[in-house]
């Protein structure tokens, strides 16, 4: 078939100066840097927009839904509103993808941001909660598509025995994301809710220097060049040595995502519904939960460069394994018994280092996919994975009891279990060894 020859042997293995040659970071070239720094930034302002909505979600919707609201109305749509985030995360991952291996991963970088800043800003105009589902997930499209497009422009351009570490760094923007959303809430605890997504709008200013600065990577288009104009179709995921990979990574990140959300989600209502709160105000309580968000985050970061050390020394799927497990477990220890809230600090910190889990995929899914369908399998197979996580916030929430998520949260723990097993099933990027060598690209 035509579209097996230009996935495979028609392209060139390694673009120019991104081979094991590179050994210092003096090495690297402008181009680098660059491709670098702007998928960074983008992933900075993701984690920014993406956990907004997380921090506010209860006095926000409550505010919506009016005076007379229960915290079971609350708790319902709050959740559907993330559902319809985390959807609409799966469909941008899949959709940008498709189009950044069609137009390249600088202009569709550039669209995945203002696509989110746009819809992040629109959300503080919201009045009701129906408004604020349509803004939450028109925002999610360019959120996951900007995960696809950053994740396959490293990929693509920086060393490629590297990788652990440049996904442990690039991870490291999300997380600070994370912490400036919840510095957003902290400094802004007195305004109404609806103000933290005003600072959504600071990631358009991103994309002026992008469009500047940021040239498409030489392996795309050497790819693109060689293709002929013939561009594999989306149905080449699931033919060939493709499928079992597809396959195997959309039950992996399914399982792994599913539960990582429900925490993500849940625990800052549960600690907003503890017992030893109920006399505190809103404003208080936003204090208390951006300062869980920060320990969550710190932990972390050095969760990152955990899992870069165990890729180093594991490989992916034993390092990616040992993280599903640990997570189980550290859920596990933290929500089998009811805690107040100064004896979660302990486990919120063995949770988020965990939670370098998350980084390893940055890099280890897209050398599974050939060139032209990298941005499209690793984005459709890591971001369907957030529509079960989707599904999944709101179906742990309906089987909690009101204003308690322990049992949500202890509920979704287990799901790490299937993840770490199925990982066991995955090979290694086919493109590199333990000594970074590189190999061929997969075939379908």
């Amino acid at each position: 078939m035509a579209s097996t020859q230009t996935l495979s042997d028609s392209e060139p293995s390694e673009p120019a100066n991104t081979g094991s040659e590179v050994i210092r970071l003096r090495d690297l070239s402008q181009q680098q840097w660059k491709s670098g720094i702007a998928a960074w930034l983008g992933w900075l302002f993701d984690g920014l927009d993406m956990h907004l909505y997380v921090l506010v979600a209860a006095p926000f919707v409550a505010e919506l839904l009016g005076p007379n609201s229960s915290k079971e109305q609350v708790g319902y749509y709050s959740s559907w509103i993330q559902a319809s985030f985390l959807i609409g995360w799966a469909l941008g991952g899949a959709v940008f993808g498709r189009i950044a291996d069609r137009i390249g991963r600088s202009r569709a970088l550039t669209l995945t941001i203002l696509t989110y800043a746009a819809f992040t800003g629109l959300s503080f105009f919201a009045q009701t909660w129906w408004q604020l589902l349509i803004f939450r997930f028109l925002a999610a499209l360019g959120i996951g598509g900007e995960w696809a497009v950053g994740a396959a422009l490293l990929s693509e351009t920086w060393p490629k025995q590297w990788r652990p570490w440049i996904a442990a760094v690039l991870q490291t923007g999300v997380n600070l994301g994370v912490m400036l959303a919840g510095l957003a809430t902290f400094l802004l605890a007195d305004y109404p809710s609806r103000t933290v997504f005003l600072v959504g709008v600071l990631p358009a200013l991103l994309v002026l220097w992008i469009r500047r600065a940021v040239p498409e990577p030489e392996e795309w288009q050497g790819a693109k060049h060689h293709s002929e104009d013939t561009q594999p179709g989306f149905l080449e995921l699931f033919r060939g040595q493709i499928r079992r990979i597809t396959v195997l990574t959309l039950l992996v990140c399914s399982f792994a995502l599913t539960a990582h959300w429900a925490f993500l989600f849940w625990y800052l209502q549960h600690v907003r519904n503890l017992p030893e709160l109920n006399d505190w105000t809103d404003a208080d309580k936003n204090r208390l939960v951006s300062k869980f968000v920060w320990l969550v985050t710190f932990s972390s970061i050095g969760g990152n460069f955990l899992a870069a050390l165990l890729a180093r020394y594991l490989r992916y799927r034993w390092a990616i394994a040992s993280l599903c497990l640990g997570y189980f477990l550290s859920m596990l220890a933290t929500y089998i018994a009811p805690l107040e809230h100064e004896y979660l600090w302990y486990g919120f910190i063995a949770i988020g280092l965990c939670q370098g889990v998350f980084a390893l995929f940055t890099m280890y899914l897209p050398p599974l996919f050939p060139t032209l369908l990298r941005t499209t399998g690793a984005g459709f197979c890591y971001n369907f994975g957030r529509v079960a996580a989707g599904l999944g916030t709101v179906f742990f929430g309906m089987f909690s009891k009101v204003g308690d998520y322990r049992s949500a949260l202890l509920s979704a723990a287990f799901l790490f279990l299937p993840a770490a097993i199925i990982a066991l099933l995955l090979p290694e990027p086919p493109d590199e060894n333990p000594n970074g060598k590189v190999k061929s690209e997969p075939k379908t």
